[in-house]
């Protein structure tokens, strides 16, 4: 019940905000449609028509946020709009957001109707009928009830409005997709490159040298004459095929955790503050099961920006955060450290960036010069 009471009041909000930029549409409207209309000085490339241009897209994108955070619709799709759209969708939107202030304040009279059950006997002893009052309390009920499928049905409408004026044709939203498809193939064919490399880098750098080392110190030891000097090689080389574990172990995880099979993508995420090395303040809710693909993309996200803050930004706290929400998993990632980081500079956040790409997400970096780094991402959903 009190989720559905917020969902409501949500949905009022943002009508009422609809409403109250409603006027401000209709002179725009009607100061865009002078401007337009040819003045030797206003042409299509005139000051007029440009400002015109500028703040009737201002305004039509912010209603488009304003009906993505209130009434949970689509964010705005960023192409362009010939202007005369721009204005016919505020000029028709105007007119639904006047009629959702009606529907609200009519809403706010019958509650009041509504609740005369309640209060009607003490303001009004002199009430000789008490079927009056029930009769005002019931036709306020009803009221209130008109009202609210008042505010749904202008929600729907600006929607609809925004969908009819404002969104890409079939042909031109195809086009965008396969070339938003295409750039993503290629993306991820250069993260798959770049992976393997740092891969290859390193077992050089890391096992390969520990085995070498491992292999010499096992001739040394055929060759000693001496026992303790046999014995404390051998003590050596067993440590070092330890430590060449340990880093090939290392690199397997990085490749693929197993803990994403075995234990889920919490359990993995655990995993990575517990061997971050600097303190990790790590909130992951994660109902319900995920695509593999997703799991694997929101795990190395944050074991990316966990280690990247370790080793680069001398930082001493992380603050990691991935939840679900509607058909989004959400992943925002923080440090204190020094900040500065540039994802066109490391292959390490391009890779990121072209891995949520190939999942139809978002990326994106917020690093200024003295801190904080915050990195945040949203992979959609798909069980």
């Amino acid at each position: 019940m009190t989720k559905l009471l917020r969902r409501w009041a949500r949905l009022s909000f943002g009508v009422l905000l609809g409403t109250l930029t409603a006027p401000v549409e209709l002179l725009l409207v009607a100061l865009g449609g002078g401007w337009l209309q040819g003045a030797p000085d206003r042409g299509p490339e005139g000051p007029g028509t440009l400002r015109a241009t500028r703040y009737a897209r201002s305004l039509a994108y912010t209603g488009q946020r304003r009906m993505s955070r209130y009434y949970g619709t689509s964010p705005p799709y960023p192409h362009p709009v010939p202007v005369s759209r721009v204005l016919a969708y505020l000029a028709a939107r105007s007119g639904v957001g006047l009629l959702g202030g009606a529907a609200l304040f009519t809403g706010i009279v019958c509650t009041g109707y509504a609740s005369f059950l309640l209060w009607g006997w003490f303001l009004l002893p002199e009430l000789d009928h008490p079927g009056t009052v029930f009769l005002t309390a019931l036709g306020g009920l009803f009221g209130l009830f008109l009202s609210a499928q008042g505010i749904r049905g202008v929600a729907r409408w600006e929607e609809a409005l925004a969908r009819r004026f404002l969104r890409p044709s079939d042909r031109t939203a195809l086009e965008r997709r396969i070339g938003e498809l295409s750039e993503s193939r290629a993306g991820v064919i250069e993260a798959v490159d770049d992976e393997r490399r740092r891969i290859e880098r390193d077992l050089h750098d890391g096992v390969q040298q520990r085995l070498v080392a491992l292999g010499m110190l096992l001739g040394r030891a055929r060759r000693a004459t001496d026992p303790d000097r046999a014995d404390a090689l051998l003590r050596q080389a067993h440590e070092e095929s330890r430590q060449a574990l340990t880093e090939l172990r290392d690199v397997a995880w990085r490749v693929y955790p197993s803990a994403l099979d075995h234990q889920g993508l919490e359990a993995a995420l655990e995993s990575v503050a517990e061997r971050a090395g600097i303190s990790v303040d790590l909130t992951a809710e994660v109902p319900g099961r995920l695509a593999s693909s997703v799991q694997t993309a929101a795990y190395f996200v944050v074991a990316e920006a966990v280690t990247n803050a370790a080793k680069h930004s001398g930082a001493t706290q992380v603050t990691a955060r991935v939840t679900r929400h509607r058909a989004g998993l959400w992943i925002r990632v923080e440090d204190n450290g020094s900040g500065g980081a540039d994802p066109a500079a490391g292959s390490g956040l391009t890779g990121l960036a072209r891995r949520i790409a190939a999942l139809d997400g978002t990326f994106s970096v917020d690093s200024p010069a003295g801190g904080p780094t915050v990195l945040t991402a949203e992979v959609p959903c798909r069980t």
